[in-house]
């Protein structure tokens, strides 16, 4: 590896962080410093910065000691990264860390959240027009907190421009893990990820690690009868019509109002239910691919294929290597 110069990457702290949204990144940074470190420069220096100082408590108990962000002002900051995390259901953004994040956003090369942290991020006005991610739960409240940003629900990390987001917790090393391969090449990222045992590039989208009805707590329950019989029937025809007739509605008023209640189309919800079902078989049994499409409603094997090459970008096989303790012997 050439010579080079190392990098600053200050990691803000508060309390009720997330643990994960500061120690993956860090472990990340320190790992790949210590594996390709040999001409004794480091490639990474890290900072953890608080408003204050001082301890603070991460949501899951852990103090961690940080500096105050005063100290580090005046230094050259590469890359600033803004975990997530709070207490409760709505996320309060720290005055002081916003304001002083918009204050350093000008100076940095690379400004970076973590799940939550995008709300951050977004207070400080450094996500206008942009896209984002963040935690698939927390999509709908960064959307009407921010309408102003483009979200995508589903992306593990996203690049825009010099400023970086990624989805929740564990997503804070997918980020890091792209953020090394940008400094100091494929070769270091991919042996930082092996050092970590991580998959370097994730496939597919966080829409894997969520259950894709979580609408359903939004429209006051009106549907979650027809969602259960769905979810039980799967492997039947489910046309408008068929569901339509389940509600107890005309197809036309069931599409309708299922759309204007839930913000997407039948077929899509079947289409989530589908896929959800899919993935969940092929990481809890070992049953063969051509059984799991017929169960599911995707009658053919190669509907199944194209389905997951489409939504997630790996085959079922792939997809079952990478979550299922069976392995892909079946697939």
């Amino acid at each position: 590896m050439k010579a080079h110069t190392t990098l600053r990457v200050v990691l803000l702290a508060y309390d009720d962080m997330n643990l994960l949204d500061l120690s993956g990144p860090l472990q990340a940074l320190s790992t790949a410093s210590k594996r390709h470190s040999g001409s004794g420069t480091p490639l990474y220096e890290t900072i953890v910065a608080s408003a204050s100082g001082g301890l603070i408590t991460t949501s899951a108990g852990l103090p961690v000691m940080t500096v105050s962000i005063a100290a580090v002002d005046g230094q050259p900051i590469d890359t600033l990264i803004a975990p997530g995390g709070c207490k409760g259901q709505e996320f309060h953004a720290p005055s002081a860390l916003v304001n002083w994040i918009a204050q350093q956003a000008p100076r940095v090369r690379r400004l970076c959240s973590v799940c939550t942290g995008a709300f951050l991020l977004a207070a400080a006005g450094q996500l206008l027009g942009k896209r984002a991610a963040t935690h698939w739960e927390w999509v709908d409240r960064l959307r009407k907190l921010h309408p102003q940003v483009d979200i995508d629900a589903d992306k593990i990390f996203i690049k825009d421009g010099a400023v970086w987001t990624s989805a929740g917790v564990s997503a804070g090393i997918d980020l890091t893990l792209a953020l090394i391969e940008e400094d100091y090449g494929h070769q270091v990222a991919i042996e930082t990820a092996r050092q970590m045992v991580m998959f370097i590039k994730r496939s597919g989208g966080q829409s894997q690690f969520s259950v894709p009805l979580a609408a359903q707590s939004q429209e006051g329950g009106r549907f979650d009868a027809l969602h259960t019989w769905v979810a039980a029937n799967l492997h039947e025809n489910l046309t408008v019509e068929r569901l339509a007739e389940q509600a107890g509605m005309t197809p036309r008023t069931f599409a309708r109002s299922y759309a204007s209640q839930l913000g997407r189309t039948p077929a899509k919800m079947v289409e989530a239910m589908r896929l959800e079902a899919a993935c969940r078989a092929l990481e809890k049994t070992a049953l063969p691919l051509k059984t799991i499409a017929s169960n599911t409603g995707y009658v053919e094997e190669q509907n199944l294929r194209r389905v997951f090459q489409r939504q997630l970008g790996v085959s079922p096989g792939q997809y079952r290597s990478r979550f299922s303790s069976h392995g892909a012997a079946t697939a």
